[in-house]
Formats: structure tokens, sequence, C-alpha cells
């Protein structure tokens, strides 16, 4: 089964994007799946500059990539948070943080979110991967106590805010895919279903699988792939490893990437605890083929050898299909 191999160039935005490219190219990657952060893509401008658009073509072209999906993540995030605060101001651009009153800041996120769907329809990218955010992350651990209806309203909050997107993604006929993954609306199995449902089981939203969030976890992503196979819209080949030895914590400690006192930590994709060929057996049953996005984070591997790595493990798990005829037909005597 052919899926183009992608390199997701979030975690490369301090280079240029003709620099990555140029990378990519070398490497062998396919395409792109390119961040609306750095100088990597800016949605304004991709809608509204011709010779902009032109000019982020050309160097796909140029190096042999094609764009499959485009990625406002950061965006994302600010649109249901809950808090505002600092951390976004970090991420988030001037012009959507404009002077950081909460409210001013999810109503701009939201704009740019429309306007990302917009420049991918332009780019010819079927996808938009990202965050949604979500008002109740900060109820995850249950206390102080949150009620039935706190948590609702936090349901309720995330699909009035993004249901008003979906119409311009579903307009231009994009799809949105969001990453299920900590501080998202959407974290694990149940309350992906409980988001899914709150938007109405929209066909221009659905889902970015990225097993690494699920391994920490304990969650398996075979079966996460398995029921929810119509809305598996794109695929991250993004690893973690669990460290758990009686001391690390699942929750991280408040310690940076890298350090050996965490519970789990991201890793280059092969080595860590994600079953990747059985992912990719589970891809061919559902008929998944779309994009495998390598998105490299490993805090004790230089990602110039990380991504090219990551790439010959997915050029080998693709080389798995299935046969033209069943095993067993070998056995019949007619």
């Amino acid at each position: 089964m052919s899926r183009p191999i992608t390199l997701f160039t979030g975690q490369w935005a301090d280079l240029p994007f003709e620099e990555v490219a140029r990378l990519a190219g070398e490497w062998g990657y396919d395409g792109l799946e390119i961040a609306c952060w750095g100088d990597h893509l800016d949605p304004w401008k991709v809608v509204n500059d011709d010779a902009y658009l032109t000019k982020k073509l050309a160097i796909l072209a140029k190096n042999n990539l094609e764009v499959y999906a485009i990625s406002n993540h950061l965006t994302g995030q600010a649109v249901c948070d809950d808090p505002i605060d600092e951390r976004h101001q970090g991420i988030v651009s001037a012009q959507v943080w404009g002077n950081g009153e909460p409210e001013g800041v999810r109503q701009r996120a939201a704009e740019e979110m429309k306007m990302t769907a917009r420049a991918a329809a332009r780019l010819g990218a079927k996808t938009v991967t990202g965050f949604t955010g979500s008002a109740i992350w900060k109820c995850v651990a249950m206390f102080p106590p949150a009620s039935d209806a706190m948590i609702e309203r936090g349901y309720q909050d995330f699909a009035d805010r993004w249901n008003p997107i979906i119409d311009v993604f579903e307009e231009v006929g994009v799809k949105f895919a969001l990453e299920v993954h900590p501080s998202e609306i959407a974290y694990d199995y149940w309350t992906t279903k409980r988001t899914l449902e709150a938007i109405g089981h929209r066909e221009g939203f659905g889902l970015n699988f990225d097993p690494s969030h699920f391994i920490w976890q304990d969650l398996d992503p075979t079966a996460f792939l398995y029921d929810f196979a119509e809305k598996i819209y794109h695929v991250h080949v993004k690893e973690s490893v669990k460290q758990l030895d009686g001391r690390n914590s699942r929750l991280g400690s408040h310690l940076p990437w890298g350090d050996p006192r965490r519970g789990w930590d991201f890793v280059t994709a092969g080595h860590g605890d994600v079953p990747w060929e059985k992912i990719f057996r589970m891809l061919n049953h559902i008929g998944y083929e779309g994009p495998t996005s390598v998105e490299w984070e490993d805090a004790g591997m230089d990602r110039l050898v990380g991504g090219p790595e990551a790439l010959a493990l997915v050029r080998q798990l693709a080389a798995i299909t299935p046969p033209a005829a069943p095993f067993d037909a070998a056995f019949a005597t007619k």
C-alpha cells in the first residue's frame, strides 16, 4: 500500500524553510507537513499574497516535494484553553496575542484557524493537523472535585468554538485532524469518543493519530486505529519510551525532556516502545492511504541523524503489504 512519507517541519522551524526542504529532499522524503510558524508558512500570506504562495510552491518543486498537510498546532491550542497565560504568549504570533486579554486571544486564534483552512486549500493540501486546546484539561486531576456540569460545559465550549471553524474547513474542502494529546479536549480513548460526539461526528473534523502519546498512558494504539478507522485523517510517526522504575512518574515531575528522572520521554522512531509493525499492519487493514509523517523529537539524538533514520524505518514498514491472495488459497485442491 503506497502512502507518502513526509517530514513534519515543526521541530525544524528554527531553520529556514528552504533549508529544511533541501534536507528532506536529499534524504528522500516524498513531501512535507508544513508548520505555520518560523518562516515555514504564514497562512494569512498564503491566502492574500500570490507571490508568497508561488515562492513556497517553487521551493517544494525544486526539492521534489509535495505538501500533503499543514500544521497549526500552536495557534489551535489557544482556541479553547483556559487559562490563557504567558505560555501562550510564547507560542502564538504577536497578531494572535494582541494585548493578551484571554477571550481576545481565543477569538483571534479561531480566525487564524479558519485562515489556515483556506491556506491549505490554496496549497492543494487536504488536511490541517493541530490542537484544539481545552477549557477542562486543568481538571484532569479531578481535585478540587469537578462536577459533571463543569466537564459538560468544557465539551460544549469546545463545540461552540470549533463548529464555526469547521464550517470553513468543510466549505473549502479541507479536513482538520486533531492530535489526541495531553492538554487537548481529547487526550485518550474515551475523551476522543466524547469529543467526536460533542461535535456531531462532523466530516470536517477527524484525528491525527500519534501513538507516542498513547504509550505512556498504557493505551493500545492498534485498538484505537481499529475503532476510529473512519476518523483517521493523518498519521504521525513519533516515538516515546517508558522509564518507570519505581521513582519516575508518568506525570513527568516538571522535569525537562531528556532527563532520566522522567517516567517517559520522546525518542527517535524505532528507539522506544511503540509497536510500529502492528500499527502499520493495522493501517493496511483499515485502508489508510494518507501520509505517514515523521515527527522527530529526541533530546538525546541529533535531528540530522534522527530525520533520515526515521525515514528508513518507515520505508521498511511500508514494505509490509497484504499478499495478492490469501496464503491458505494454496491449500485448495481445486
